[in-house]
């Protein structure tokens, strides 16, 4: 009986080991190499799932090991993914052949997720495409000149905050991306939603938009494990089905944004803020009235507005900060444009600001908000690389795409471990490899919140850098380590002073 038992739990195991690895011979029965080492159930992804790396090593010791290869296989757990590694290849992807692989390859469940499952970003096909048509129309250039009258505002609670807490000192220390943050989320709630988000005031109390930022993004093992379903184990989540925006948050979105509309409707005043800009697009093209879609539509305004703005604006701060002589010549521009429009920032005179445009593509080169882009595989199609490598793509197979690899590559830059603005001046930029940078995505799925991103975080800058001056602080870790998660986090932070000019 025990040799019966023990014999049944050996078979059952070595069956379970085979169902594991099944898919494990994938890439070499097609020509494409794979990386070495999968292990059973986790293929290749063992050490970013236990926190041992981060996505951002794990992605660039591949990008490294099978430098001249245009592709690579690897193993998402069980499924085969395919990395492509050359910028021709990323072409054919993102833009040339965009219909084979027009899905990003994340899903959020709408019964589960609403207020995310209507972010552009993770929808498809026809309902990607209405929703990209209206967010177009709600990022045209005489919206974002109504939105940004809301952001000067911002701007002027963000200068009134850094001037209290340098009172009577003569500089004060910062960490960067909490300092952002708050800048970030003020914007988000004023220009995304009309109210005030009381974000400036250190002493919140109760559900806030810096709160709601905190609690999805900040580094933990709960975070950790959520991005590791939605981000790289979808399937398995369909099995779990966990939230990924906590149900107070949804709650209070929800609450807020019918509340805000019912008020809107009370007070028959034209608002000029991003949620009633959507409402009435939806009521032009005569849409049906779903507050889910439209609450979704705002919070997708909260996510992209506060996280990857803020983690932007905090490298830009770090490097301005460690290169004290960009620094002074950006706040050059900035002082020449303010007075050229007598002392306010306007739309025309951000976009005058080309230095600062420098300054910002040199620092999300070096420092990207989003490491890698995942496409899935919509039609087969067949990629062919430089190297005579050719893959018939199946449906369904993802796509993984190094977008900080490509950035920091000595074949497309010149000493790319220096941060050098002068790469993007307007001499030199057309000269840059196209697909070689990648910081809002390329083709027709590139970020449509792009220009409200440029606008909130040019303002919020010159605003710092009109009156003060950044100098590291001794508490930032150099070099700058990442701690082990699926966002670009500095360990230790990034700390600075501020001073009065």
């Amino acid at each position: 009986m025990t040799i019966m038992l023990v014999s049944l739990i050996l078979g059952a195991l070595i069956a379970f080991y085979f169902y594991l690895t099944q898919n494990y011979k994938y890439w070499q029965k097609r020509g494409v190499p794979c990386v070495d080492g999968a292990l059973p159930g986790f293929g290749h992804m063992l050490s970013v799932t236990s926190t041992k790396t981060n996505l951002v090593d794990f992605c660039e010791k591949i990008y490294k090991d099978y430098k001249g290869r245009s592709m690579v296989g690897f193993y998402d757990f069980t499924s085969p993914s395919l990395m492509i590694l050359e910028p021709q290849l990323v072409k054919t992807v993102m833009q040339t052949n965009f219909s084979s692989f027009s899905e990003n390859a994340i899903f959020f469940d709408p019964k589960l997720d609403s207020l995310i499952a209507h972010n552009p970003f993770f929808i498809s096909g026809e309902k990607w495409q209405n929703n990209r048509k209206r967010l177009t129309n709600a990022f045209s250039s005489m919206r974002l000149k109504i939105l940004l009258e809301s952001v000067k505002k911002v701007c002027v609670e963000f200068e009134n905050y850094i001037d209290k807490k340098l009172s009577n000192v003569e500089k004060t220390e910062f960490e960067l991306k909490t300092l952002f943050a708050k800048y970030t989320a003020q914007v988000v709630a004023a220009a995304g939603f009309g109210v005030n988000g009381y974000c400036f005031d250190d002493e919140q109390k109760g559900m806030s938009f810096t709160k709601i930022g905190k609690t999805l993004f900040e580094p933990s093992t709960k975070n950790t494990i959520m991005f590791a379903l939605f981000f790289l184990m979808p399937s398995l989540n369909k099995i779990f089905k966990i939230r990924f925006v906590p149900e107070q948050i949804d709650r209070f979105i929800k609450t807020l944004v019918a509340d805000l509309i019912e008020q809107g409707k009370k007070d028959k005043i034209r608002r000029n803020d991003f949620l009633h800009l959507m409402l009435e697009l939806e009521q032009s093209a005569n849409n049906k009235f779903d507050i889910d879609v439209l609450a979704g539509h705002a919070f997708s305004f909260l996510v992209d507005g506060y996280e990857t703005s803020s983690s932007t604006m905090s490298y830009i701060g770090f490097h301005l900060a460690s290169h004290p002589e960009v620094q002074e010549k950006l706040r050059e521009e900035v002082m020449t444009v303010l007075n050229r429009h007598g002392g306010e920032i306007t739309y025309d005179g951000l976009r005058e600001m080309t230095y600062m445009d420098q300054v910002f593509n040199e620092s999300m080169r070096m420092i990207s908000a989003i490491v890698i882009m995942k496409k899935r595989c919509t039609e087969e199609f067949e990629l062919k690389g430089s190297d005579g490598i050719v893959c018939r793509v199946q449906p369904g197979t993802e796509i993984v795409i190094p977008i900080q690899s490509l950035h920091k590559d000595s074949q497309y830059w010149e000493h790319p471990e220096e941060y050098d603005p002068e790469r993007f001046n307007p001499e030199k930029k057309h000269s840059n490899e196209k697909f070689t940078y990648l910081p809002f995505g390329e083709g027709p799925r590139m970020c449509v919140g792009m220009r409200m991103a440029q606008l909130q975080m040019k303002a919020g800058l010159a605003t710092v850098l009109k009156k003060y001056r950044m100098e590291l602080s001794p508490k930032t870790q150099i070099p700058l380590k990442m701690i082990p998660s699926f966002l670009q986090i500095p360990k230790g932070g990034l700390w600075v002073y501020l001073s009065h000019i």
